[in-house]
């Protein structure tokens, strides 16, 4: 049994908006949504810019004594998904619980917890909190949603660093689409602005030392120079055709395919080939009965890091052909929001979903010097309004982990 699978609802808290539609003004204007670090005192560190999420307010949909009790990204998580439900029109009530799902990736879980209470262990060990482990590990996302929407079907959390989010949508698509779910909220959620998370990415020398917001986050630029940190959650509702057909559901797009691979080749670079990748999209796109030409969209994984983009490049042009390639639009929502790791995918899905509907694809903004090895469109110069008939949203993290799906515009 094959069925189709369609998005009905979408919600998201970001640096760039706390909602859906605050987020999507902010893409089509341009903004940078970056900011310089004022969570702690950041004097002794190199990096001084991330992609923060300013006066969140858990509270305005979760009572405050539970608020106290979950992590950031948990809170993150259940405020999008609140947003999804709302934005879907319906709570699914008619749907048998058990074939209604949550699957929410998370890369790191509840590190500005960890940080927070292995100084109090360090002090003495009793003071550590008795909620440290279940508000910490990165599955509680998935859990609480489910505990809120009564939810029963799948309920699980993708780890796949910087493609969660895309493979927790790609598996909720997958499980829709072969009968086992009607309905699934999906996405990825994360928040470990920290001292602790921000001396590793430092010493490994992964973050941008930008001293100016509109030089810190350049994908595909020549003068690139690593990855801007972020947070947030993007989750979206995905549902099956009929159901949502049925109920008059607003059908924003369409999921049509799916593509995972790995690279098998290196804990943190990507493969230089870029043959992994490329096989994640061409599965996705096939998946949805598309010829390479058609997809005319790429949102890039597009981290502003000298090796991902030049060989996330190689992996489009061996995906769609070096013809196709060449004509395809391609744009880095990082470039505004930084890097949401676990929730990048989810966000940028919402991005993808949003630009297929509306025929509008965003600049990549703060390009300033062309780099010969990165020499496809990257939509640089302006916003682009074109049709938009099928794109591909691509997620590649640390490990070798490929993800891509693919957006279809709805016709009915």
């Amino acid at each position: 049994m094959s069925r189709r699978v369609v998005i009905t609802g979408m919600g998201t808290v970001n640096p760039l908006g706390k909602n859906v539609e605050e987020f999507w003004e902010n893409i089509k204007a341009n903004k940078n949504g970056l900011s310089f670090i004022d969570q702690f005192d950041a004097s002794d560190f190199p990096v001084k810019i991330v992609g923060a999420v300013k006066d969140f307010d858990p509270t305005v949909c979760i009572d405050k004594k539970e608020a106290r009790r979950m992590d950031r990204f948990t809170q993150f998580a259940l405020y999008a998904s609140v947003e999804a439900l709302k934005n879907a029109g319906s709570d699914f009530k008619d749907v048998d619980p058990f074939k209604a799902g949550v699957i929410i990736g998370v890369g790191v879980g509840g590190l500005n917890l960890t940080e927070s209470e292995v100084t109090k262990f360090n002090e003495k060990k009793d003071k550590v909190s008795v909620f440290f482990i279940p508000m910490m590990i990165g599955n509680m996302a998935a859990g609480t949603v489910a505990m809120k929407t009564g939810f029963k079907g799948d309920n699980f959390c993708t780890t796949t660093a910087c493609s969660s989010a895309t493979h927790a949508i790609g598996e909720a698509f997958r499980k829709i689409k072969d009968g086992y779910l009607d309905v699934c909220l999906c996405g990825g959620s994360e928040a470990c602005i920290s001292r602790f998370a921000l001396s590793g990415f430092c010493n490994m020398k992964a973050l941008s030392q930008a001293e100016e917001l509109d030089k810190a986050s350049t994908p595909f630029d020549a003068n690139r120079q690593g990855f801007v940190l972020g947070e947030g959650a993007g989750i979206l509702c995905l549902e099956e055709y009929e159901h949502a057909k049925a109920r008059g559901a607003n059908i924003i797009a369409e999921v049509a395919g799916y593509g995972a691979t790995g690279d098998a080749y290196h804990m943190t670079s990507p493969s230089p080939t870029g043959e992994a990748a490329a096989h994640a999209m061409k599965t996705a796109y096939t998946e949805a009965g598309l010829r390479p030409d058609e997809v005319n969209y790429i949102n890039a994984h597009g981290t502003s890091t000298g090796l991902n983009d030049k060989y996330e490049t190689n992996a489009i042009k061996i995906a769609l052909g070096e013809d196709a390639a060449g004509k395809c639009v391609i744009n880095s929502t990082k470039s505004m929001v930084g890097h949401l790791l676990g929730a990048a995918g989810g966000v940028e899905a919402i991005v993808t979903a949003l630009s297929v509907k509306n025929d509008f694809v965003h600049k990549t903004i703060n390009y300033t010097t062309p780099d010969p090895e990165c020499d496809l469109d990257y939509a640089t110069d302006k916003n682009r309004e074109m049709t938009v008939n099928a794109a591909l949203s691509n997620s590649l993290g640390f490990g070798g982990h490929n993800a891509t799906i693919c957006i279809k515009k709805y016709t009915g």
